[in-house]
C-alpha cells in the first residue's frame, strides 16, 4: 500500500469515528465523547453513556451511518477559543477535560472538525465530503468496556469498534479472514483441546499448561535441547532474580525499568524477578579468566523471563507476565561474529522447517539516534554495528526490510517477522549484535599475543518464546498438531466391549514404542467415538473389531486423509514412528 492509499484510508477511518459519533448522539443527547482514532483495519470511539449498550445496538448505528454518508456531509476544519471550546463541552467531562490537557501543554489554538450539525475536537485528517467513502466498506464490529485515559482508577467508558475499508470487496476479504482467525484463535482453540487454562485467583497472564499442553511444551523443548546441543551450545541454568545492581549495571533498569516488575527487598537488599537472562551468563563467562581459545562459547538455557504488562495488553499465551524464552548468548571473538551470526540463522532457518512455517520474512531492526531514552548513547558504536550486521545480511543474500527505532536498547536486531491469523504482523525469533555490554561487564579474553581483549555478543533466541511459539502453532495448524507434536497421537476404538482386551494389547505394544496413546472405552456409539477422536485432533484414529483381532491387525483412520484401511499393528507402528522420528 502506498502512502497516499494509507493517508486515504486513515481519512476514511477516522471520518466514520465522527460519524458514529453522530448516530450515537442521536440516540443518547447527553453523550459523552472520549478517544476515537483510526487504528489497523478500522477505528474506534469511547463514550460515556447513561446505560449499557451491546451488539444489538450496531446494525442501528449501521443504518444511521450509511444514511449520512448518502448525504455527501462535507468535513471542514476551523479552530476554536479555549473558552469557546469548554462553553460547547459544558456537559461533556471527557472533552473538557481534554481541552483542559491541551492548555496545560501550551497548545495556542484548538482545531476543531464541522460534519453537518456536529462540532468535534480534531486534529483530522478527515475527507473532504462523505461522497469519499463507499457505504457498503465498513462495518461496525463490537462494543468492550475502556477505562478513561487507560486508567483503571478512572471510569470505564463504552467503546465501539468497527472496521473500514475503501471497498466492498476489501472489506469482504478482512471480514473472511476474521472470521477464519476467530475459528483458529489458539485460545478457543487450547480450551476445546484441553491445552491450557486460566485462573483469576493466581491471576491474569500467568496459564497453567494441562498435562496436554504440557506434552507438546516438553516436545519443544526436547527438540530445540538436542538440536542446539548437536550444534555446540552449553546448557547452563540461571536464576529467576537477582540483585537490583546487576540490572543497573547491565542498563535493564535504566532502559527497561517500567517494564520490570517491583523491587523486592531482602534483608535490606533489593532483588528484581529478570527481564532478561543475558546478565546472568555473562556472569558465568566472567567467572574465570578465558582463552581465545575457548572462544565462541554459547551459553544456552531455556530462560524463565518476566514482564510487567497492561492487563489490556495480555492475550491468551502471545502476551504473559511472566514465560520461556529460549535464549541464548554467543561470545565470540571479532573475527568470528560473522559465521556464528550466519550459523544462528541457518538454525532458526532449520527451526522453522521443522515446525512448518513457511511465510515469514527478515527484518533489520536499526536504532533511532533521537530517541535518546531507549538507547545506549555510543552514536559511532551503534553505526559500527549497524554497519557489521547489513554486510552479514547482504553476503548471506537475504531479503529484509529495514525499520527504524525498533533495535535492542544494546545493538541491532535481525527479527524474523510473520503473519499472525488476523493478519497482523509478529516478530517470532530474533538476533542481536551486543556492543555495549562486554564492556559494561568487564568481559575479556587473552588473545594469541597475550593481550586482554574484549570479545562480542549475540543475543538470540532459535524458536522464541515457548508459550508465544505454542500459540502461534496451533493457529497456523488450527489445533491438528503434527504427529510429534500432538499430545496424543493416537487413540484405540474397540467397537464394542468385547474388543477392550485386544484394544489393551496394542496399546500395551504402542506404549513400547514412545508412541502416546489413550484408548477409548466409553460406553458409546462407534460413531460417536470417532467423532470425538476427530473433534480433539487425534492424528491416527485405530479402530479395533472382531477382524481386526484375528489378523492381528487395525482399521486405521487418518485425520487428514480419512480410512486407510486394515493395516498390520508392526506395519502401523512402523508408519507412526518414522513420523515421528522425521518430525512430518
Amino acid at each position: 500500500m502506498s502512502k497516499k492509499e494509507g493517508l486515504q484510508l486513515e481519512k476514511i477511518r477516522h471520518s466514520l469515528s465522527h460519524l458514529m459519533s453522530m448516530a450515537i448522539i442521536k440516540i443518547y443527547p447527553d453523550a459523552g465523547l472520549g478517544v476515537g482514532p483510526a487504528i489497523e483495519n478500522g477505528f474506534y470511539q469511547d463514550y460515556g453513556l447513561p446505560e449499557s449498550i451491546s451488539s444489538e445496538l450496531l446494525p442501528k448505528l449501521e443504518k444511521e451511518i450509511k444514511k449520512m454518508i448518502l448525504k455527501n456531509i462535507k468535513f471542514e476544519q476551523h479552530d476554536m477559543s479555549f473558552d469557546k471550546a469548554l462553553k460547547l463541552y459544558k456537559k461533556d467531562p471527557y472533552k473538557s477535560e481534554m481541552i483542559k490537557d491541551l492548555k496545560k501543554a501550551g497548545e495556542k489554538k484548538l482545531s476543531f472538525y464541522r460534519s453537518d450539525w456536529f462540532e468535534n475536537l480534531c486534529k483530522g485528517p478527515h475527507v473532504a465530503s462523505t461522497k469519499e467513502i463507499d457505504p457498503d466498506a465498513f462495518k461496525l464490529t463490537k462494543v468492550a468496556g475502556a477505562y478513561w485515559k487507560g486508567d483503571e482508577k478512572n471510569k470505564m467508558l463504552q467503546r465501539v469498534y468497527g472496521v473500514a475499508f475503501e471497498t466492498k470487496k476489501e472489506l469482504y476479504q478482512y471480514l473472511k479472514q476474521q472470521a477464519e482467525a476467530e475459528k483458529r484463535d489458539h485460545r478457543k482453540i487450547g480450551k476445546e483441546l484441553d491445552l491450557f487454562v486460566f485462573s483469576d485467583l493466581i491471576g491474569k497472564g500467568l496459564p497453567l499448561l494441562t498435562p496436554k499442553g504440557s506434552i507438546i511444551r516438553q516436545e519443544l523443548e526436547k527438540f530445540i535441547t538436542e538440536e542446539e546441543t548437536k550444534r555446540g551450545y552449553l546448557r547452563v541454568y540461571t536464576p529467576d532474580l537477582a540483585r537490583l545492581e546487576l540490572y543497573k549495571k547491565s542498563g535493564h533498569w535504566q532502559h527497561y525499568k517500567e517494564s520490570m516488575y517491583p523491587l523486592i527487598n531482602v534483608d535490606g537488599e533489593d532483588y528484581v524477578l529478570r527481564p532478561m537472562a543475558c546478565p546472568h551468563h555473562f556472569m558465568l563467562y566472567n567467572s574465570r579468566p578465558r582463552s581465545y581459545r575457548e572462544l565462541p562459547l554459547r551459553y544456552a538455557e531455556i530462560a524463565r523471563q518476566y514482564r510487567k504488562e497492561q492487563s489490556g495488553e495480555l492475550s491468551g499465551l502471545i502476551r504473559l507476565m511472566a514465560f520461556s524464552l529460549v535464549d541464548a548468548h554467543l561470545v565470540c571473538r571479532p573475527d568470528q561474529i560473522e559465521k556464528e551470526f550466519k550459523d544462528v540463522l541457518e538454525l532458526i532457518q532449520y527451526n522453522m522447517k521443522i515446525l512448518g512455517i513457511k511465510d515469514y520474512w527478515y527484518r533489520f531492526s536499526k536504532w533511532d539516534p533521537k530517541n535518546k531514552k531507549k538507547y545506549t548513547n555510543n552514536p559511532k558504536a551503534w553505526q559500527k554495528t549497524e554497519k557489521l550486521m547489513k554486510e552479514i545480511l547482504d553476503k548471506l543474500k537475504l531479503k529484509y526490510v529495514e525499520a527504524e527505532d525498533e533495535a535492542a536498547f544494546y545493538g541491532p536486531k535481525t527479527d524474523v517477522q510473520v503473519k499472525n491469523v488476523n493478519g497482523k504482523e509478529d516478530t517470532l525469533f530474533t538476533v542481536q549484535i551486543d556492543f555495549d555490554m562486554p564492556g559494561k561487564f568487564d568481559m575479556s579474553y587473552i588473545d594469541e599475543k597475550g593481550k586482554k581483549q574484549t570479545p562480542m555478543v549475540i543475543h538470540r533466541a532459535s524458536i522464541g518464546c515457548i508459550e508465544r511459539t505454542m500459540a502461534f502453532l496451533i493457529e497456523q495448524y488450527a489445533g491438528a498438531m503434527p504427529v510429534w507434536l500432538s499430545p496424543v497421537q493416537a487413540q484405540i476404538i474397540p467397537i464394542s466391549e468385547k474388543f477392550i482386551k485386544y484394544g489393551e494389547k496394542i496399546k500395551e505394544m504402542l506404549l513400547k514404542e514412545d508412541v502416546r496413546v489413550e484408548l477409548n472405552n466409553d460406553n458409546e456409539t462407534l460413531g460417536k467415538k470417532i467423532r470425538e477422536g476427530e473433534m480433539q485432533k487425534i492424528p491416527y484414529l485405530l479402530i479395533v473389531g472382531e477382524k481386526e483381532q484375528k489378523a492381528g491387525s487395525v482399521a486405521v483412520r487418518d485425520r487428514e486423509k480419512g480410512d486407510l484401511g486394515p493395516m498390520k499393528t508392526n506395519k502401523f507402528i512402523e508408519k507412526i514412528k518414522e513420523e515421528i522420528e522425521k518430525k512430518i
